[in-house]
C-alpha cells in the first residue's frame, strides 16, 4: 500500500502547488483516484491469490519510486527534486499555529475515516466481506460475488491509504520519490500485523508502534528499526497472530464468558 500512499501524497502536492486547489479539497480527489487505481489493480491481482498476490503488490511498491522519477512524469512529480507543499494557515482566525492546525485537521479526518470504517464493517457489505475472508467457497455458495467483493475491499483500502498519503504531504510539507520506498510498505505491513488485521482499533495500536519505534530504535543504531521490524513480525506471527487489538478482544470475550458462567452458578 506504499504505492497508494505515494499516489495520494502526489495528488495533493500537484493540486495544491500547480492548480491552487485548497488542501482540504484534495483529500476527496485523492480518495477517488486511489480507489479507482486500487480497483483496476485489484481486478487481475486478487484473482491470483496467495504468494502471487503478495509478489504483485510488492512489485508495485518497488516500481512506484522509479515511476515517479521517470522523465515523462517529471513535469508533474518534480522528479528527484520532489514538490514543496505549503502548510495551510489556521482558518477563521484561530489562535493556533500551522502545525497545531494540521494536527487537528488530521485528527478530524482520521475520526471521520474511523467512523466510516466502523459503519462499513457493521453493515451488510462488512458482513459479506467477513464471510469472504472466513470461507470464500461458503460465501460464494450463498450468492456472494467473491471476486467483486475482494476487488471492492482492495479499492476501499487503497482509498483510505490515499487519504493518509494526502495528510502526510500536508503534514511534512514535501513529497519526493525517495519518501515512498518499499520500506514504507514494509512499515505499513508491520503496523497492520502489530495492531491486528480486520479490526477497527488495530490501526491505532499499529500507528503508535511504527511512529514511536524508529525514534527509540535509532538511538541504538540506524539499522535498528529494520531489524526490530523483522523480529516483531516473526514474534507476532507466532505469539499474537491477531495483533494487539485481536488479542485484547479475545481476552475480553473470555473474561465476559467467565463472568456469565459465574453468575449462572
Amino acid at each position: 500500500h506504499g504505492a497508494f500512499y505515494a499516489v495520494g501524497a502526489y495528488v495533493t502536492a500537484i493540486l495544491t502547488s500547480m492548480y491552487d486547489v485548497p488542501y482540504w479539497a484534495t483529500l476527496p480527489v485523492s480518495a477517488v483516484v486511489c480507489a479507482g487505481i486500487g480497483f483496476l489493480v485489484g481486478l487481475p491481482a486478487l484473482r491470483l491469490g496467495g504468494l502471487y498476490l503478495a509478489l504483485t503488490t510488492f512489485a508495485l511498491a518497488v516500481a512506484t519510486p522509479q515511476l515517479l522519477k521517470h522523465k515523462a512524469l517529471e513535469h508533474w512529480t518534480g522528479g528527484v527534486q520532489g514538490i514543496v507543499v505549503d502548510k495551510p494557515d489556521p482558518p477563521f482566525g484561530l489562535p493556533i499555529n500551522a502545525d497545531q492546525w494540521v494536527y487537528l485537521f488530521s485528527l478530524l479526518v482520521a475520526a471521520i475515516l474511523f467512523g466510516l470504517a466502523a459503519n462499513l464493517v457493521r453493515g451488510r457489505i462488512g458482513r459479506a466481506m467477513r464471510a469472504v475472508r472466513d470461507n470464500a467457497l461458503a460465501a460464494e455458495a450463498t450468492g456472494i460475488d467473491v471476486a467483486l467483493f475482494k476487488t471492492r475491499t482492495f479499492a476501499v483500502s487503497a482509498m483510505v491509504t490515499g487519504v493518509a498519503g494526502s495528510l502526510s504531504a500536508i503534514v511534512v510539507g514535501f513529497v519526493s520519490p525517495d519518501s515512498f520506498t518499499v520500506f514504507l510498505s514494509i512499515t505499513l505491513f508491520t503496523g497492520l500485523v502489530v495492531g491486528g488485521a480486520a479490526t477497527i482499533a488495530g490501526p491505532v495500536f499499529g500507528a503508535i508502534f511504527i511512529t514511536f519505534l524508529p525514534n527509540v530504535a535509532e538511538q541504538v543504531s540506524k539499522a535498528a528499526p529494520g531489524v526490530i521490524y523483522g523480529v516483531v513480525l516473526i514474534a507476532f506471527m507466532f505469539l499474537l497472530p491477531d495483533g494487539v487489538a485481536g488479542g485484547l478482544a479475545r481476552k475480553s470475550s473470555r473474561g465476559l464468558g467467565r463472568l456469565l458462567r459465574s453468575t449462572n452458578k
